[in-house]
């Protein structure tokens, strides 16, 4: 039941008073706050190996992040104010998503989430994480290329002439990727150098060109500007096999989130937001592995309490087999 409700609400988006219905029907009362209840529990149970993910997750070669706001109810305000929600990707070798909870978009959420983590960090341009790549933090930045895009594709209209020649520069890079894709790292270093590298040296010395051609604060100046700022980071994939080429895997982790706020509405506390990020955590980290989610949570729920401690690693959804019956052993 527990690992029923836990799935309805953060992989079929059916929020609790749905739920509460929904059993209803059956013949069965269940209150929504005693099944919030129940997944605050759950999450607590569950956080040793929350913790034992970010291990995992710390000892990729890069990090994905990103992050979304979600509505939090809170009694101070009259007001549902806005949390976020951070997504933190390990590459393919460790592959765990983590969503952490904050209650606010500042810089100490990922500043804390991050401390003790050293290797590469790819996100967007946002301000926050510029302090992560100075002095002793130990972060190298790989920046977006689809977010560098999208500034190009909105001032499309506005400058279809020099806006059109960025984008057809860019779609040759993503090109050389679809190639790419099933590659091990350093084949794919070898085809990027190859043929991604010349493609980048043409998009730089066009820029750098039309850059004095566009208003500063026009939609045009601003995707000239965004890439340029952002130049050194951009072409950082082009360094390393392992690195990819925009951080669209962890946007689509955000994507069930996304969902989710769509029904369920919001949190109804900051501790809510914890246990929603928790408990997300493992249902992302079961849809990349390809762990169907129902089964892990029945699972682990009813053999975690006796597994021994240090084992813990062997639950985790990328390491997680199911147990075999006698009869299928």
């Amino acid at each position: 039941m527990l690992a029923h409700v836990i799935v309805s609400k953060f992989a079929d988006h059916q929020p609790l008073h749905r739920q509460e219905k929904m059993w209803e029907r059956q013949g069965v009362r269940i209150s929504r706050k005693t099944m919030g209840g129940w997944l605050a529990q759950v999450a607590d149970l569950l956080d040793c190996l929350y913790r034992s993910s970010k291990k995992v997750l710390f000892e990729s070669k890069v990090i994905g992040t990103d992050d979304t706001g979600v509505k939090v109810l809170d009694p101070k305000l009259p007001f549902a104010r806005t949390g976020r929600i951070w997504p933190y990707l390990g590459d393919a070798y460790h592959p765990v998503v983590l969503l952490d909870y904050t209650p606010t978009r500042g810089r100490d959420g990922p500043a804390k989430f991050l401390d003790g983590y050293k290797g590469y960090l790819q996100a967007d341009a946002y301000c926050v994480y510029d302090a992560f790549f100075k002095g002793a933090r130990g972060l190298t930045e790989v920046a977006c290329m689809m977010h560098a895009r999208r500034y190009f594709f909105k001032a499309l209209d506005s400058d279809q002439a020099r806006m059109g020649r960025a984008l057809h520069l860019i779609a040759c890079l993503y090109r050389v990727e679809d190639r790419a894709k099933d590659l091990g790292a350093e084949e794919r270093f070898a085809l990027r150098k190859r043929l991604s590298a010349p493609v980048m040296a043409k998009l730089n010395q066009y820029l750098l060109k039309i850059q004095d051609q566009v208003l500063p604060k026009s939609p045009a100046g601003k995707a000239v500007r965004y890439a340029l700022n952002q130049w050194e980071a951009l072409s950082r994939f082009l360094n390393d096999g392992d690195l990819e080429i925009d951080n669209g895997a962890t946007e689509r982790a955000n994507r069930d989130v996304a969902i989710g706020r769509g029904n369920w509405t919001f949190f109804g506390s900051d501790n809510g937001g914890r246990t929603a990020a928790i408990l997300m955590s493992f249902i992302a980290t079961c849809k990349r592995c390809r762990v169907e989610p129902f089964a892990w949570f029945r699972a682990v729920l009813s053999r975690i309490a006796t597994h021994p401690l240090h084992r813990l690693a062997e639950l985790l959804p990328h390491n997680w087999k199911p147990v075999q019956s006698p009869a299928h052993a």
